[in-house]
């Protein structure tokens, strides 16, 4: 399996500022020595060692996940991190497109899909909600998109209601799912193939109740290799801002030791956090792993455009 993170961000599309572009270039310049500029090569060793927080970007995008297995298309979750997909790839003969639920920011990506005005390109959609097609289309309706849109969308869209007690077998691939704890529902499913197993988590507030003997999602996350997982506070945030439906770091990583799950990518970045502040929590979250004596578990960040390989 390739798994590709084409959006992170949670809630809203955070593109960088012209602030945090200034801070990322001043940044630079305090770290530059007269050495680094001599040329062409010391330059581009120079800006190939900054730090990921100055040299790039998380990104601006939200939730959009791409699985691909041989000839199989997978895509969690249509944020618009699902606009750029579109311009990258070539349209298959069909996507098999999982929803962890409905929010806004989960499917306000589909209507600048190119994709989805290929009328060669089918589309299984899968979610657990009675009405996912009424909610899909409510979005492309006047007045919230131009009537071109609804009347062009392309035709090949199947919507099917999946439950949490079956197993889905999809190309050899078996997905299973679990409720999770957010407002107004939202879904995770892991996919598992080969002996490997991958694990998408967003939109999740947990609890301590998640990870103290419980055998709840046994299926799902037991022994994942990998899981992208909400982890859109910090610890302070989180609780000024309990029930809000997301989690901090910190519980993300207890969650992962109480399933044996081997990596962790911390996903659905707060909208109001720059670059450098997400470094900070990376740096946090493999300092708080160490600390409760678990520093097997890996820790990374989901940025746009990066890939995992499975």
């Amino acid at each position: 399996m390739n798994i590709h993170f084409w959006g992170v961000r949670g809630s809203v599309p955070t593109p960088l500022s012209p602030q945090q572009i200034q801070s990322k270039i001043m940044a630079a310049i305090q770290r530059a020595k007269p050495e680094d500029l001599v040329d062409a090569e010391t330059r581009a060793k120079f800006v190939s060692s900054l730090p990921s927080w100055i040299f790039g970007t998380a990104g601006g995008n939200t939730a959009c996940v791409e699985i691909v297995n041989n000839n199989t298309h997978f895509i969690l979750d249509g944020g618009t991190g699902l606009r750029p997909l579109g311009k990258a790839r070539k349209c298959p003969d069909k996507y098999h497109v999982f929803f962890s639920h409905f929010h806004w920011d989960h499917i306000q990506g589909f209507p600048f899909f190119d994709h989805a005005y290929n009328p060669n390109c089918q589309f299984e959609v899968y979610s657990h909600y009675d009405d996912a097609e009424k909610y899909f289309r409510n979005q492309v309706k006047e007045p919230y998109s131009p009537p071109s849109v609804g009347k062009t969308l392309v035709p090949n869209i199947r919507f099917n209601r999946i439950y949490e007690d079956e197993t889905l077998e999809i190309d050899g691939i078996k997905i299973n799912s679990q409720k999770m704890r957010h407002p107004g529902d939202s879904y995770s499913f892991s996919f598992e193939n080969e002996g490997k197993k991958f694990v998408y988590a967003t939109d999740v507030e947990l609890k301590t109740v998640d990870y103290q003997n419980t055998n709840a999602g046994e299926s799902v996350f037991r022994n994942a290799d990998v899981i992208v997982i909400d982890s859109q506070y910090t610890v302070e945030e989180v609780y000024r801002k309990e029930n809000w439906g997301h989690s901090s770091f910190c519980y993300a990583i207890d969650f992962a030791v109480y399933w044996n799950i081997k990596k962790v990518y911390l996903f659905h970045h707060e909208p109001a956090y720059d670059d450098k502040k997400l470094n900070s929590i990376l740096e946090a979250a493999r300092w708080y792993a160490q600390y409760i004596n678990h520093s097997d578990v890996e820790i990374y960040l989901a940025k746009e455009s990066q890939e995992i390989v499975l």
